[in-house]
């Protein structure tokens, strides 16, 4: 059958042609809804005759395939990229237009995937574009949110919780594959039978959450390939209890279904208590085993039993340690299910899944209670636990009698299972995400792991995609670019790099930075319909967007904000170009310190609103609910990117990136990947400030700092500190954020005051603020600069990191264009 044109005609027809079909309407009568739907399952139609084509390709080849498990993946919008990676926009956008229907309203009418938080489910997501993009053959795997993590409301300055409703009205782009459903067990017990001669481990007892998969296709750029996103839902395969229900007992009646289908309500349910832990356990375990029971079906499909070639066809990858359960679900499966020996199912596991590390931060190295382990997977628990006794024989080899060096490197110790352990021990590979968080990895978190399994370890620098970050989010710059060096850097990024010579043209600069101001006056429009504040598109747009956390330090940001403040007011001498400060961020629900800067933030802005002198020179912004969509239009918009964490705490970054291909200029610590970006773009063109990773990790291990020489030190930083509690930001309420001040100046449980060395940084972070300002004021400079950060971040695209990983770790074989 010949392929369907998707020509603007072509496109039309099927438009109008959809909306008659599905809904009775016509283009004047449809509702925005049902117009977007049209148009998006158009699109869908144009992918699906390519996504056929790489299907049937991958299973005729037998191509080895990759299986990206992440607990996230923030998809952003899906409906202008695809046009994009299509090569489409054009002939949508005339096809639109001669239906008199706005492509912008259209695009405004998709909802946010809530699949995703921060940095961990963006990089998840920018990996998918790449990889169809390369045309290697993939499926990124998670749960099916139904509410996401939250819609973040601020009310008298607050964040409020709201769900995220997302799936209200469907999901265009999703497909559901009822015949992969596949169960996954929970609770019960193991019993031991002989069968044959042999042991054989028989699960009883359990209770069954049905998982149902939804597969959203992933188009690369100008190429066949379509690759997969799944996502797993939760049902109860009891659908309801009649005889409660009939017995008017309806709460009972439904109680199964609510307790199965929690599962994958939501992202990261809070879990500082037990329950919240344990939803956690269950959500990993689920979206896991039911994608290794999918893998195992689907390579049966194509091989056979010859396990053996398992590692040779499939790549199994989990992102972080939430999905480290697959190690011993397939090692559950190729026991129990297909019959192998201990020995070769622990040899096929280990080649075959890889792991990519993506925190050195104590607390978020995932540990579960063993007991809860043992309750809810008690063959899982099993597995482990011989794991765990084979892997301290072997580490008694290496270290004889250091019973606590072995207990810190155990899968199972001192009551807890500790995941990263197991990832370690049991992956053929387990990468860091910048050069200096695989040397961190190396000589410090697991530096005996390092000892004695070296060939495991390596770092490979994370990478967005520049088709969302740049072709679709800045597309006055991809023109700008294109005009000026061609467009072969669209398909090999790194060759951005031609643009440097064009940061020395003042006739590009001046095109460069009207685009700049157009893009900020873009923001300015969506900050005024959405939150009805007015901004000045004349101000410099200084931004801080990222998850909130104390090592991110948007307190640094903050302090210095009202040391500026208060410079203003108390001296009408001073004077400096005016500058708004944008914030977004969102702060985990239980993470109350977290919370407590928003506040902060938001009482800043109002302090300095009701100023009229500082109004004149600064004004603070807090995005409500940041999500992909503001990122597309904040980034493009930013002059200034801070990156503020505290040096050796932020693995990579992602963020930083996209803000520095927009041609803002970075003010950062050492930190993650603004180490390689500083490599890339010369100590002239980024401002760097701050302590050191290795002086960090000195300082902690020390462990002599102490924050109150530097309060009764710095007269300017001292006023800042004492205006938290002393009523100017919260005259009604002036302990409201005392939390804030304790945790800087005073230790707590034993523990150093201001553990991310916010006081200790805040003197050379003020300096190089300075030293900012000072250049801001010289524009040929300034762009100059801007420009340079563009062309110097190509080899940031997440093109070049999976071709890295690809190289490395999965070894896949390209489909054939």
């Amino acid at each position: 059958m010949p392929a369907t044109k998707f020509d603007k005609e072509s496109i039309k027809e099927s438009i109008i042609s959809k909306l008659q079909r599905y809904n009775g309407r016509s283009v004047k009568e449809a509702s925005p809804q049902q117009i977007y739907k049209a148009v998006a399952s158009t699109v869908r139609d144009q992918i699906m005759q390519k996504f056929t084509v790489a299907r049937d390709e991958r299973k005729a080849t037998k191509s080895k395939r990759l299986y990206y498990l992440s607990v996230e993946f923030l998809m952003g919008r899906s409906m202008y990229c695809n046009m994009l990676n299509l090569v489409s926009t054009k002939e949508y956008r005339e096809a639109l237009s001669e239906l008199g229907i706005s492509l912008d309203s259209v695009l405004n009418e998709e909802p946010e995937p809530g699949l995703g938080n921060g940095g961990l489910g963006r990089l998840a997501a920018c990996f998918l574009d790449s990889l169809s993009s390369l045309d290697l053959p993939a499926m990124g795997c998670t749960i099916r949110y139904e509410y996401g993590l939250f819609r973040q409301k601020i009310v008298d300055g607050q964040q409020v919780e709201l769900p995220d409703s997302w799936l209200e009205n469907g999901n265009v782009w999703e497909i559901p594959v009822m015949e992969d459903a596949c169960e996954v067990h929970y609770g019960g017990h193991v019993d031991i039978v002989e069968q044959d001669g042999k042991q054989k481990f028989v699960h009883r007892d359990y209770y069954t959450v049905e998982a149902v998969p939804y597969d959203m296709p992933i188009v690369g750029y100008d190429t066949q390939t379509v690759n997969t996103l799944r996502t797993w839902s939760a049902r109860s395969k009891k659908r309801i209890d009649l005889n409660s229900f009939g017995q008017g007992k309806y709460a009972q009646a439904s109680e199964e279904i609510e307790l199965a289908e929690v599962i994958s309500k939501v992202l990261y349910p809070e879990d500082k208590h037990y329950e919240g832990k344990m939803l956690r356990l269950k959500q990993h375990y689920f979206f896991t085993s039911a994608t290794l029971q999918y893998i195992i079906k689907d390579f049966k499909k194509l091989h056979g039993n010859n396990f053996e070639l398992l590692p040779e066809k499939v790549c199994i990858h989990i992102n972080d340690t939430h999905p480290g359960l697959a190690i011993p679900e397939l090692m559950r499966i190729l026991m129990d299910e297909e019959g192998l020996g201990w020995d070769e199912a622990a040899e096929i596991t280990e080649k075959t899944i890889a792991y990519t590390n993506h925190t050195i931060m104590a607390e978020a190295l995932e540990k579960w209670p063993e007991a809860m382990v043992r309750q809810q997977l008690p063959r899982i628990y099993m597995i482990l636990e011989e794991l765990n006794r084979r892997l301290c024989d072997k580490l008694w080899s290496f270290f004889p009698g250091e019973w606590e060096r072995i207990g810190h490197m155990a899968i199972i110790s001192y009551g807890q299972v500790h995941m990263a352990n197991l990832c370690v021990a049991m992956t053929h590979s387990t990468n860091g995400v910048s050069q200096l968080h695989g040397d961190i990895l190396k000589e410090e978190t697991f530096h005996d792991y390092n000892l004695i399994m070296p060939e495991k370890f390596s770092a490979i620098t994370n990478g967005i995609t520049h088709r969302r970050w740049l072709m679709s989010c800045n597309p006055e710059l991809t023109s700008l670019i294109c005009d000026a060096i061609g467009t072969d850097w669209i398909r090999q990024p790194e060759q951005l790099s031609a643009l440097r010579p064009f940061a020395d043209d003042a006739a590009f600069r001046e095109k460069f930075a009207q685009i700049k101001q157009h893009n900020k006056e873009r923001l300015v429009r969506l900050v005024q319909n959405r939150q009805g504040i007015t901004v000045d598109p004349a101000f410099i747009f200084d931004t801080q967007a990222k998850r909130l956390h104390e090592y991110k330090r948007q307190i640094l940001n903050a302090l210095h904000i009202l040391v500026l403040y208060n410079r203003i007011v108390t001296d009408e001498s001073f004077t400096m170009e005016p500058r708004v400060f944008f914030f977004g961020a969102k702060a985990s629900p239980g993470y109350y310190r977290a919370k407590q800067t928003i506040r902060l933030i938001n009482a800043l802005a109002d302090l300095i609103q009701k100023h009229p002198r500082a109004r004149k020179y600064l004004q603070v912004v807090f995005l409500e609910n940041y999500d992909v969509s503001t990122a597309e239009v904040l980034i493009p918009a930013s002059e200034i990117s801070e990156q503020l964490s505290t040096a050796s705490k932020e693995a990579s970054g992602t963020g930083n990136m996209k803000f520095m291909m927009n041609g803002a200029v970075t003010i950062g610590t050492m930190d993650g990947a603004n180490v390689e970006m500083a490599e890339q773009v010369g100590m002239d063109n980024i401002y760097i400030f701050g302590m050191r990773s290795d002086t960090v990790r000195d300082m902690y291990r020390e462990n002599t700092y102490n924050p109150m020489t530097i309060y009764e030190s710095n007269d300017e930083l001292r006023r800042a500190l004492t205006q938290l509690i002393d009523g100017t930001l919260f005259p009604t309420n002036p302990a409201a954020v005392q939390d804030l001040y304790h945790s800087l100046l005073m230790g707590e449980n034993g523990n150093m005051g201001d553990p991310y060395f916010v006081l200790k940084d805040f003197g050379s972070y003020s300096m190089a603020q300075r030293r900012m300002a000072a250049d801001h004021k010289n524009p040929d400079e300034w762009w100059k600069k801007a420009v340079i950060n563009t062309a110097m971040s190509g080899i940031f695209s997440s093109d070049r990191t999976i071709r890295e990983y690809n190289e490395r770790i999965w070894h896949l074989t390209p489909l054939k264009r």
